[in-house]
């Protein structure tokens, strides 16, 4: 149970990590570039989401793999793993994304 709670919040934190720190830079780029940073902030966080939860939960197919394996094999507890994995990411990625929103809402 240690090592699914521990894989699941590096999985969200990842993916987190990863939807704030893409838009903050890509902010700050936006002003070296004399864009609007709010809407290329906005922009690149949503864009941002699905690379998120890919590179979250391993950044290749295996964890797919090992879902259709498990569930070919009758076995529902690893299958289950990965796809709590890939929620726990998702769910990362997309309060990332909704927390960029609401930062940059008051700026557009």
């Amino acid at each position: 149970m240690s090592y699914f709670l521990s894989k699941a919040g590096l999985d969200f934190f990842i993916a987190f990590g990863i939807v704030i720190g893409g838009a903050m830079l890509a902010g700050i780029g936006s002003v070296f570039m004399l864009m609007p940073p709010a809407t290329i902030m906005m922009d690149t966080a949503a864009r941002l989401k699905i690379w998120a939860i890919v590179a979250a939960i391993g950044g290749s197919i295996d964890p797919v793999r090992v879902i259709e394996s498990n569930i070919s094999a009758g076995q529902l507890s690893p299958a289950a793993q990965q796809i709590c994995f890939i929620l726990f990411a998702f769910l990362g990625a997309h309060i990332a994304t909704e927390l960029v929103r609401i930062l940059c809402r008051g700026a557009v």
